[in-house]
């Protein structure tokens, strides 16, 4: 039996670091795998749910896509859509918001967190976020998500709107379950949680030059000498070492920390070279697809297309039920 795997990235930006070895990486080998049914997506209308530029907006929707291609995601293979294009994300949305209330979503701390980020921004768009990302979900009856940890508060609103519709309306939704990928956790350079691009001096983008990610590497902070216990920007620094250094290296260093030897700008510098390495190849074919913008903007209609097709049949399916047919 196939699985339906429905994964997005929000259009704040281009793709890090953490997106790539956290999200995409995971994302290319369930696309390689017969097993799976693929829809990735833009989610450029979670993105205006906290303040946002229109102009920065519009363009990051498409440098997202090709971001997306340039790492790897194959048309051929998976749906790659942008979220806006599907109406469909939206009406499912309406319908799941008359079965959730308004104090479960109050309660996430998801967006009590937000509401404390943006005081002046709490609308109902925000409030409704966890519905929209059930209806993106459940839309495409997809059974397994690719998320970090910190997205099961609204995974555990996708499982409970599907249990609703299917108690109330007879409707046959699965209840999504987050798939775990290797290097789902990619921590700050900051030294202090994950790697985010909401904070700045966090992350390394995935188009940075050498001089750029090692400027970078070289201001996550560390102690004046080496040994002790590994916290903060040193743990960062050893876990990028075991994702990007061969092991007999990594153990290197290691020891070198422990016995006190270790100049922890030979780490950074080793690092910052096996960084722009993995990525080399990605900016070079991301150069050639962001050259050809008439190929990226047929992608994006021909990805609508196929995500509305089963869209169109979910929501068929729900208004049937709800007996607005």
């Amino acid at each position: 039996m196939s699985h339906r795997v429905l994964s997005g990235c929000r259009a704040t930006g281009r793709l890090h670091l953490g997106n790539y070895l956290g999200g995409v990486k995971g994302m290319i080998e369930l696309q390689n795998n017969p097993n799976y049914e693929t829809f990735y997506m833009v989610a450029d209308a979670h993105a205006i749910t906290t303040p946002f530029s229109v102009n920065e907006l519009r363009q990051d929707r498409r440098e997202i896509i090709i971001d997306y291609l340039a790492a790897g995601l194959d048309p051929k293979k998976s749906t790659l859509f942008i979220q806006s294009q599907v109406s469909e994300h939206f009406e499912l949305s309406f319908y799941f918001s008359s079965i959730e209330t308004i104090a479960r979503m109050m309660h996430l701390p998801t967006y009590k967190d937000k509401v404390k980020q943006y005081p002046k921004n709490n609308t109902m768009a925000l409030l409704n976020y966890p519905i929209l990302m059930a209806a993106d979900i459940l839309l495409y009856k997809a059974d397994l998500v690719p998320v970090g940890i910190d997205q099961e508060p609204h995974l555990e609103v996708a499982r409970e709107i599907a249990r609703k519709m299917n108690q109330i309306y007879g409707t046959k939704f699965p209840e999504p379950k987050r798939f775990a990928t290797k290097g789902e956790y990619i921590p700050s350079l900051t030294g202090e949680g994950k790697m985010s691009k909401s904070i700045e001096g966090s992350y390394i983008n995935l188009t940075d030059s050498f001089d750029e990610i090692r400027k970078k590497i070289r201001a996550v902070p560390t102690a004046t000498v080496s040994g002790g216990p590994i916290t903060g920007g040193i743990k960062t620094l050893f876990i990028f070492a075991e994702i990007f250094l061969p092991p007999n290296l990594y153990q290197e260093f290691k020891e070198k920390y422990h016995n006190q030897s270790l100049k922890f700008v030979a780490l950074k510098d080793t690092l910052s070279e096996a960084i722009y390495q993995e990525l080399k190849p990605f900016q070079e074919k991301r150069k050639q697809i962001a050259a050809n913008l008439n190929y990226v903007e047929k992608i994006i209609k021909e990805g609508a297309e196929k995500a509305k097709i089963v869209a169109q049949k979910t929501l068929k399916e729900v208004k049937e039920k709800m007996g607005l047919n």
